[in-house]
Order: structure tokens, then C-alpha cells, then sequence
């Protein structure tokens, strides 16, 4: 993605349309906010603009590895799964409060 810093990368991608990341690096980012939002708008002019960018192949990559962690993402909020060094009170990799684990049982 570039010179900088870890942080300084991450905390581009909030408002990376504004950012200085690279167009194919806003793409990729295009796409999964389309895949996790509005999958629909992923029509033919999208797809003309991605390939533009991405082979078909790494097009697909890039769309099986979103809809991965997109789906993950949604199982662990649904079953509220929580690794159990996080339940234990181990550091958490972001700040704030640890996740609430769902009873077992």
C-alpha cells in the first residue's frame, strides 16, 4: 500500500476515497464495501471499472476473500464468539471494552 507507518495506513482507510492510497488499492476497497452493504451495485459498470484494475481471476480472489471475512464476521457477532484469552481479561487488539460471550448451554 505504500510508504508509511502500519497506523498510518489503517487509518487511512476511513475516508480512503479522500486518502492518497493508490486507485486500485480505492477499488478493492470499493468492492468490499459494495459486497458488505449494497451487493446489488456490483453491476456491469462496476465490474467494467474493476477489470480495469484486476485480472478475473484476482477479481474473484478478491470478492471470495471479502465474502469470507464479511461471513465470518457476521457468525462471530451472531453466536458472540469470544476467543477465551479475551473472556479471561487478556489485551484486547483495539480499545475498548471486551465482547460479551453468550452463555454456553
Amino acid at each position: 500500500m505504500g510508504r508509511g507507518s502500519l497506523e498510518d495506513q489503517v487509518a487511512k482507510l476511513a475516508d480512503y476515497e479522500a486518502s492518497d492510497l493508490p486507485e486500485r488499492t480505492k477499488m478493492a476497497l470499493r468492492l468490499a464495501d459494495r459486497l458488505w452493504g449494497d451487493h446489488r451495485s456490483v453491476d456491469g459498470a462496476f465490474h467494467t471499472e474493476l477489470r480495469r484494475h484486476f485480472s478475473d481471476d484476482q477479481i474473484l480472489d478478491l470478492g471470495m476473500c471479502i465474502a469470507f471475512a464479511s461471513g465470518w464476521q457476521r457468525f462471530v457477532e451472531a453466536f458472540q464468539v469470544v476467543p477465551d484469552r479475551w473472556a479471561a481479561g487478556d489485551p484486547l487488539p483495539w480499545p475498548g471494552p471486551a465482547p460479551e460471550a453468550r452463555p454456553s448451554g
